[in-house]
Protein backbone atom coordinates (compact mmCIF):
# COMPACT_ATOMS: atom_id res chain seq x y z
CA UNK A 1 0.00 0.00 0.00
CA UNK A 2 1.20 3.35 -0.81
CA UNK A 3 2.49 5.66 1.82
CA UNK A 4 0.39 8.88 1.90
CA UNK A 5 2.23 12.09 2.39
CA UNK A 6 1.08 12.77 5.76
CA UNK A 7 2.93 9.74 6.41
CA UNK A 8 6.17 10.29 5.12
CA UNK A 9 5.86 13.42 6.23
CA UNK A 10 5.68 12.37 10.16
CA UNK A 11 8.26 9.68 9.67
CA UNK A 12 10.33 12.27 8.33
CA UNK A 13 9.77 14.79 11.35
CA UNK A 14 9.58 12.00 13.62
CA UNK A 15 13.09 11.29 12.32
CA UNK A 16 14.81 14.79 12.70
CA UNK A 17 13.08 15.05 16.18
CA UNK A 18 15.42 11.82 17.45
CA UNK A 19 18.15 12.74 15.32
CA UNK A 20 18.11 16.43 17.17
CA UNK A 21 17.67 15.27 20.66
CA UNK A 22 20.44 12.60 20.02
CA UNK A 23 23.00 14.89 19.06
CA UNK A 24 22.20 17.23 22.11
CA UNK A 25 22.44 14.51 24.33
CA UNK A 26 25.48 12.72 22.78
CA UNK A 27 27.92 14.52 25.39
CA UNK A 28 25.88 13.62 28.88
CA UNK A 29 25.53 10.30 27.61
CA UNK A 30 28.99 9.44 26.53
CA UNK A 31 29.94 10.21 29.81
CA UNK A 32 28.56 7.10 30.99
CA UNK A 33 29.66 4.91 28.45
CA UNK A 34 32.75 3.89 29.85
CA UNK A 35 31.06 2.30 32.88
CA UNK A 36 28.10 0.82 30.89
CA UNK A 37 30.82 -0.72 28.77
CA UNK A 38 32.72 -2.23 31.67
CA UNK A 39 29.48 -3.56 33.43
CA UNK A 40 29.63 -1.18 36.13
CA UNK A 41 26.73 -0.74 38.35
CA UNK A 42 28.09 2.78 39.68
CA UNK A 43 28.39 5.25 36.71
CA UNK A 44 25.54 3.39 34.57
CA UNK A 45 22.54 1.96 35.92
CA UNK A 46 22.35 4.30 38.82
CA UNK A 47 23.03 7.75 36.32
CA UNK A 48 20.18 9.25 34.59
CA UNK A 49 22.39 9.15 31.64
CA UNK A 50 23.34 5.69 32.04
CA UNK A 51 19.69 4.20 31.99
CA UNK A 52 19.02 6.39 28.84
CA UNK A 53 22.16 5.11 27.04
CA UNK A 54 21.57 1.50 27.93
CA UNK A 55 17.87 1.91 26.59
CA UNK A 56 19.13 3.44 23.19
CA UNK A 57 21.86 0.10 23.02
CA UNK A 58 18.99 -2.15 23.93
CA UNK A 59 16.76 -0.69 21.72
CA UNK A 60 17.10 -3.86 18.90
CA UNK A 61 16.41 -6.23 21.69
CA UNK A 62 13.54 -5.06 21.91
CA UNK A 63 12.13 -4.40 18.00
CA UNK A 64 13.16 -8.56 17.97
CA UNK A 65 11.09 -9.32 20.45
CA UNK A 66 8.06 -7.91 19.01
CA UNK A 67 9.14 -9.57 15.96
CA UNK A 68 8.85 -13.02 17.38
CA UNK A 69 5.59 -12.43 19.26
CA UNK A 70 4.06 -11.39 15.98
CA UNK A 71 5.57 -14.05 14.05
CA UNK A 72 4.61 -16.81 17.34
CA UNK A 73 0.58 -15.18 16.96
CA UNK A 74 0.83 -15.55 13.14
CA UNK A 75 1.92 -19.13 13.78
CA UNK A 76 -0.34 -20.18 16.18
CA UNK A 77 -2.94 -18.94 14.10
CA UNK A 78 -2.83 -20.45 11.43
CA UNK A 79 -2.27 -23.82 13.46
CA UNK A 80 -5.68 -23.14 14.49
CA UNK A 81 -7.39 -22.19 11.17
CA UNK A 82 -8.32 -19.15 11.98
CA UNK A 83 -7.75 -15.36 10.85
CA UNK A 84 -6.29 -13.38 13.35
CA UNK A 85 -8.14 -10.26 14.59
CA UNK A 86 -6.55 -9.50 17.52
CA UNK A 87 -8.12 -8.44 21.06
CA UNK A 88 -11.28 -7.26 19.86
CA UNK A 89 -13.70 -7.63 17.02
CA UNK A 90 -15.34 -4.36 16.32
CA UNK A 91 -14.97 -0.99 14.82
CA UNK A 92 -13.14 -0.40 11.64
CA UNK A 93 -9.38 -0.78 12.62
CA UNK A 94 -9.19 -4.25 13.83
CA UNK A 95 -5.64 -4.68 14.97
CA UNK A 96 -3.26 -7.43 14.07
CA UNK A 97 -0.36 -9.60 15.17
CA UNK A 98 2.45 -6.73 14.48
CA UNK A 99 0.24 -3.96 15.47
CA UNK A 100 -0.71 -5.54 18.95
CA UNK A 101 3.23 -6.94 19.65
CA UNK A 102 4.32 -3.85 18.83
CA UNK A 103 1.85 -2.36 21.18
CA UNK A 104 2.67 -4.87 23.93
CA UNK A 105 6.55 -3.99 23.44
CA UNK A 106 6.29 -0.64 23.19
CA UNK A 107 4.59 0.55 26.11
CA UNK A 108 6.65 -1.74 28.56
CA UNK A 109 10.13 -1.12 27.28
CA UNK A 110 9.25 2.28 27.08
CA UNK A 111 8.10 3.06 30.43
CA UNK A 112 10.46 1.09 32.65
CA UNK A 113 13.46 2.90 31.96
CA UNK A 114 11.48 6.31 33.01
CA UNK A 115 10.38 4.23 36.46
CA UNK A 116 13.52 3.49 37.03
CA UNK A 117 14.74 6.74 36.33
CA UNK A 118 12.36 8.16 38.58
CA UNK A 119 12.68 6.08 41.52
CA UNK A 120 16.25 6.19 42.13
CA UNK A 121 17.10 6.72 45.29
CA UNK A 122 18.87 10.49 46.11
CA UNK A 123 22.26 10.64 48.38
CA UNK A 124 20.18 10.79 51.34
CA UNK A 125 17.40 8.33 50.68
CA UNK A 126 16.29 6.24 54.10
CA UNK A 127 17.96 9.00 56.08
CA UNK A 128 15.44 11.97 55.94
CA UNK A 129 11.95 11.12 55.75
CA UNK A 130 9.55 11.44 52.61
CA UNK A 131 8.42 15.18 51.34
CA UNK A 132 5.37 16.41 49.77
CA UNK A 133 4.35 19.31 47.76
CA UNK A 134 1.01 19.70 47.50
CA UNK A 135 0.08 23.14 45.98
CA UNK A 136 -0.40 22.74 42.21
CA UNK A 137 2.00 24.91 39.86
CA UNK A 138 4.07 25.81 42.81
CA UNK A 139 7.07 23.47 41.50
CA UNK A 140 6.17 23.84 38.29
CA UNK A 141 8.20 26.81 37.26
CA UNK A 142 11.31 25.18 39.22
CA UNK A 143 11.60 22.14 37.01
CA UNK A 144 12.78 24.04 34.00
CA UNK A 145 12.35 23.21 30.43
CA UNK A 146 14.19 19.66 30.84
CA UNK A 147 12.33 18.62 33.93
CA UNK A 148 8.93 19.18 32.54
CA UNK A 149 9.45 17.79 29.38
CA UNK A 150 10.65 14.61 30.96
CA UNK A 151 8.12 14.13 33.65
CA UNK A 152 6.00 14.60 30.33
CA UNK A 153 7.73 11.47 28.70
CA UNK A 154 7.44 9.27 31.82
CA UNK A 155 3.72 7.51 31.20
CA UNK A 156 4.04 8.55 26.87
CA UNK A 157 5.02 5.22 25.69
CA UNK A 158 2.14 3.92 28.15
CA UNK A 159 -0.25 6.27 26.63
CA UNK A 160 0.20 6.20 23.05
CA UNK A 161 0.64 2.07 23.10
CA UNK A 162 -2.52 1.19 25.80
CA UNK A 163 -5.51 2.56 24.15
CA UNK A 164 -4.44 0.32 20.60
CA UNK A 165 -4.03 -3.15 22.89
CA UNK A 166 -6.83 -2.68 25.01
CA UNK A 167 -9.93 -1.28 24.26
CA UNK A 168 -11.10 -0.70 27.19
CA UNK A 169 -8.51 2.16 27.04
CA UNK A 170 -9.11 3.56 24.04
CA UNK A 171 -10.58 6.86 24.89
CA UNK A 172 -8.40 10.09 26.04
CA UNK A 173 -10.23 10.71 29.73
CA UNK A 174 -9.33 6.95 30.18
CA UNK A 175 -5.88 7.20 29.66
CA UNK A 176 -5.63 10.02 31.13
CA UNK A 177 -6.95 8.63 34.22
CA UNK A 178 -4.57 5.89 33.87
CA UNK A 179 -1.85 8.62 33.58
CA UNK A 180 -2.60 9.96 36.87
CA UNK A 181 -3.16 6.31 38.78
CA UNK A 182 0.19 5.65 37.85
CA UNK A 183 1.93 8.46 38.32
CA UNK A 184 0.15 9.02 41.99
CA UNK A 185 1.22 5.36 42.93
CA UNK A 186 5.32 6.00 41.71
CA UNK A 187 5.02 9.03 43.73
CA UNK A 188 3.31 7.20 47.39
CA UNK A 189 6.59 5.05 46.39
CA UNK A 190 8.87 7.29 46.26
CA UNK A 191 7.44 9.05 49.80
CA UNK A 192 6.50 5.90 51.43
CA UNK A 193 10.31 4.62 50.69
CA UNK A 194 12.02 8.15 51.73
CA UNK A 195 14.04 7.87 48.39
CA UNK A 196 15.32 11.44 49.19
CA UNK A 197 12.90 12.71 46.17
CA UNK A 198 9.40 15.28 46.32
CA UNK A 199 6.57 13.86 46.07
CA UNK A 200 5.11 16.39 44.15
CA UNK A 201 1.03 16.95 42.60
CA UNK A 202 2.83 18.89 39.87
CA UNK A 203 4.57 15.52 39.00
CA UNK A 204 1.43 13.91 38.40
CA UNK A 205 -0.28 16.79 36.98
CA UNK A 206 2.86 16.43 34.04
CA UNK A 207 2.48 12.73 34.16
CA UNK A 208 -0.92 12.40 33.16
CA UNK A 209 -0.93 15.54 30.83
CA UNK A 210 1.58 13.62 28.48
CA UNK A 211 0.35 10.19 28.97
CA UNK A 212 -3.16 11.92 27.11
CA UNK A 213 -1.25 13.91 25.04
CA UNK A 214 0.63 10.55 23.84
CA UNK A 215 -2.70 8.89 23.45
CA UNK A 216 -4.01 11.40 21.16
CA UNK A 217 -1.37 11.10 19.21
CA UNK A 218 -2.04 7.73 18.51
CA UNK A 219 -5.68 7.91 17.96
CA UNK A 220 -5.75 7.12 14.59
CA UNK A 221 -4.63 3.23 15.55
CA UNK A 222 -6.98 2.85 18.17
CA UNK A 223 -10.25 5.49 17.40
CA UNK A 224 -13.37 4.27 15.94
CA UNK A 225 -15.63 5.64 13.66
CA UNK A 226 -19.69 4.94 15.02
CA UNK A 227 -21.33 3.33 11.41
CA UNK A 228 -23.85 5.78 10.47
CA UNK A 229 -27.71 5.24 11.57
CA UNK A 230 -29.62 4.58 8.41
CA UNK A 231 -33.16 6.77 8.38
CA UNK A 232 -36.29 4.50 8.81
CA UNK A 233 -38.37 4.83 5.80
CA UNK A 234 -42.31 5.05 6.85
CA UNK A 235 -44.36 2.56 6.00
CA UNK A 236 -47.83 3.45 4.77
CA UNK A 237 -51.02 1.63 6.00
Amino acid sequence: MPKTPRTIALTTATALTVAAVLFTLRRPLLMSAPACAAGQWHGCWDTENGVVLMTLVGLPVAVLLAWALARLRQARARRSGSSWTGPWHTGPRRTGPWRTSVAEVGMVYGTLPWLWITLMPGENAGEVPGRLSLVPLRDLLEMGPLGIVGNLLVFAALGFFAPIRFPALATAPRVLALGALCSLLVETAQYALQLDRVSSVDDVLLNATGTALAALASRRWWATTPKPVEPRTAVSP
